[in-house]
């Protein structure tokens, strides 16, 4: 397991289109997802994509636990996603907070489906179907869009809705 670099915005790897995983349990794709865990605990992140370390894949790790950056966040055991899918989305949007370890220093207020039923593997590629709410749909949508060059920027309504992680810990966790 390696700690790696994180793709910061403007690295062309995060607009790409990852492509699929075809052998989940090759010794590249293990180690890979190995390296995706050690990279996210000590950035306090909650997910974290393939293309983020600069490897074009279609492979994400969800990780809810409550940190310095989501200190609300919902305790889970760090899941390896691999070839994802959204089978269905909930009608229902919500409006919250999101910040990206390829985007330091920045939140946005991001419109994300309250609720998605999705299909994925597993790392011993054993095919998952889950319905996911509140803030892990979130961090599953957040992931995927990386899979497809899309970054929480892309997603808020408008400027105004981006604030800086200093003011975010001010005014929204500590509530100034």
């Amino acid at each position: 397991m390696n700690i790696r670099e994180i793709a910061q915005l403007g690295n062309p790897v995060l607009r790409s289109i990852a492509l699929p995983v075809e052998n989940i349990e090759s010794d590249r794709i293990q180690k890979l997802i190995d390296d995706l865990m050690a990279t996210l605990a000590p950035a306090n992140g909650v997910g974290i994509a393939a293309p983020q370390i600069a490897e074009s894949y279609r492979l994400f790790i969800v990780a809810s636990r409550p940190s310095l950056r989501y200190p609300q966040a919902p305790e889970m055991e760090p899941t390896a996603t691999i070839n994802p899918r959204i089978i269905s989305r909930s009608e229902e949007m919500v409006k919250d907070w999101e910040g990206c370890l390829s985007v330091p220093g920045i939140r946005g207020l991001v419109p994300r489906h309250r609720s998605i039923e999705v299909e994925y593997s597993d790392r011993q590629g054993k095919l998952q179907r889950r319905e996911l709410t509140d803030f892990v749909a979130r961090i599953f949508q957040h992931e995927y869009d990386h899979l497809d060059g899309i970054v929480f920027v892309d997603r808020v309504e408008s400027t105004r809705e981006l604030i800086t992680e200093d003011e975010y810990q001010k005014r929204i966790v500590d509530g100034l």
